[in-house]
């Protein structure tokens, strides 16, 4: 998964005293040659746009911008590419440092009355101190949909891929939810503009935040109800119905839609739920 840890202590702010520090440049992230993270103060190194995070486990960590030229003995990494190298708690906190650090950068001034804003300094989110508009991170919301067929062994499920996945890639559907829509009523239409198909008995199954750079991605299951496969050029390359049995090149194991289709395979075969919904949260 892609969240921050459920037990960091968050503490906005400017940074005080020692911390680790995920330094961003253009998406990417600092680290030093054997994948660790940067360790000291502020002062310590070339930055801007300096946050604190909180506390995870007694340790203090901050996010910030690189403003100069990468240190010797530090590299440059997509953060994508960290998944597998860093712990899942670091890629998390990771990604919700990256996206302070993008809603710092980009939420400068006040979109009224062009202002600077200022971080109000007890959450993450700026005032205009001139006309009194609050503003906070962005997240943008994305239904995502895995829709299936048959049953068992003989289930198929209707994957697609657009124009810029990595060859022979499909993935379940997904798109942005927009102003006054439901979650629903986002996974409907996005099936039907995308792949001209309709669905039935929608069901929630997880959700991930995705950081690249601002997603909420709410994962549901759905079974189809009718229609032949009619791609809209330009969001669908291709799509095809996949029996569980032979799929073809599939998202990366972090991501919410390789859970989907993973869960999806494992119910066929008559496997456990592989992502069932904690008893806490229900």
């Amino acid at each position: 998964m892609v969240s921050r840890p459920t037990n960091l202590e968050i503490q906005s702010g400017v940074p005080q005293g020692e911390a680790h520090w995920f330094i961003f440049q253009k998406g990417r992230l600092l680290l030093r040659e054997d994948d660790t993270l940067p360790v000291g103060r502020a002062e310590d190194f070339a930055l801007e746009l300096t946050n604190s995070l909180g506390q995870l486990d007694g340790q203090a960590y901050a996010t910030a911008q690189l403003a100069g030229e990468v240190p010797a003995g530090y590299a440059l990494s997509p953060l994508r590419s960290l998944f597998g190298r860093l712990s899942e708690n670091m890629f998390g906190l990771a990604g919700f440092a990256t996206q302070v650090v993008e809603f710092d950068r980009t939420h400068g001034f006040c979109g009224h009355c062009a202002t600077p804003l200022a971080f109000t300094g007890y959450e993450y989110a700026k005032a205009c101190p001139e006309c009194g508009l609050s503003v906070y991170p962005r997240v943008a919301p994305v239904a995502m949909v895995l829709i299936q067929r048959g049953a068992g062994a003989h289930t198929e499920l209707l994957l697609a891929r657009g124009p810029n996945f990595p060859p022979d890639m499909f993935s379940a559907l997904a798109g942005f939810v927009q102003p006054s829509e439901t979650l629903e009523a986002a996974a409907a239409r996005e099936v039907l503009e995308e792949v001209g198909v309709k669905i039935r008995n929608l069901r929630y199954v997880l959700s991930q935040p995705w950081p690249f750079p601002h997603s909420l991605m709410i994962g549901f299951d759905a079974e189809y109800d009718g229609g032949k496969i009619v791609l809209q050029p330009e969001e669908i390359e291709d799509a095809q119905w996949f029996s569980v049995s032979n799929l073809p090149t599939l998202p990366a194991p972090f991501s919410i839609a390789r859970q989907l289709i993973d869960r999806a395979v494992s119910l066929s075969l008559g496997s456990p739920d592989p992502y069932p919904v904690p008893h806490d949260l229900l």
